[in-house]
């Protein structure tokens, strides 16, 4: 399904936001590296799947009445083996059930988990003044209390990446802080396809990859999120 009709379907729902997998498959369409992921509806599919991305593996809950999918026991992390994605997938079902009996579970997805990176957001809001802003910041998680954030209001050139970057304090780990050093073009070509993607789907109103996880040789983002006005 192309972005534009996964839109169209959410709005028909009447929803505000759009499921994981759905956000996903935008991305996708936008050649947004993403960790290696699929989306099961039985415990079988789970198995297969996490042999085919590979161990270990990620479980997370989707569903469309959940919001706060780590509060609910929605999520696995650190999956090594079949028995492991087995348990996780009833226990992860039973989770949701005891907080949300009437749940409708859209499915479980089933990602590759990356250990080794520094974490950082990207992501995007509409600002009634300005329109589509691109935001990039660093910490991940942290990015709240760290408060080391830049915005750019869409479209946004290569230079105007480069600068949103430079402007953080974040940057300086990622070009290199005690002999590592961070695949920086990897993150500059995300916030490139990021504001694409802003810029030809005004319908957005808030995006959130978080955290995009950065390597010594690529990124991918591990979270998305995507509401819609």
């Amino acid at each position: 399904m192309k972005a534009g009709q996964i839109f169209k379907k959410v709005k028909k729902d009447k929803r505000k936001s759009l499921l994981e997998f759905e956000a996903r498959q935008v991305l996708e369409q936008y050649k947004i590296p993403l960790a290696k992921w699929g989306l099961a509806k039985k415990v079988e599919d789970a198995t297969a799947l996490s042999k085919k991305i590979g161990f270990p593996v990620v479980l997370k809950i989707v569903s469309r009445d959940i919001i706060h999918k780590t509060d609910m026991g929605g999520i696995f992390l650190n999956l090594n083996s079949e028995k492991e994605v087995e348990q996780a997938f009833d226990q992860i079902i039973k989770n949701v059930k005891k907080h949300n009996p009437k749940a409708r579970i859209d499915g479980i997805l089933v990602q590759k988990m990356i250990k080794d990176g520094q974490e950082i957001i990207i992501g995007g809001k509409k600002d009634p003044q300005f329109g589509q802003v691109l935001v990039f910041g660093g910490g991940g998680i942290l990015v709240e209390l760290l408060e080391d954030v830049a915005f750019r209001v869409v479209p946004v050139s290569k230079k105007d990446a480069e600068e949103m970057m430079q402007e953080t304090k974040f940057y300086q780990i990622l070009k290199g802080f005690r002999g590592k050093r961070y695949d920086v073009n990897s993150v500059l070509d995300i916030l490139l396809k990021t504001s694409k993607l802003l810029e030809q789907n005004p319908g957005i109103a808030e995006l959130d990859l978080n955290p995009v996880i950065v390597c010594q040789k690529n990124a991918f983002a591990v979270d998305a999120r995507i509401a819609v006005e």
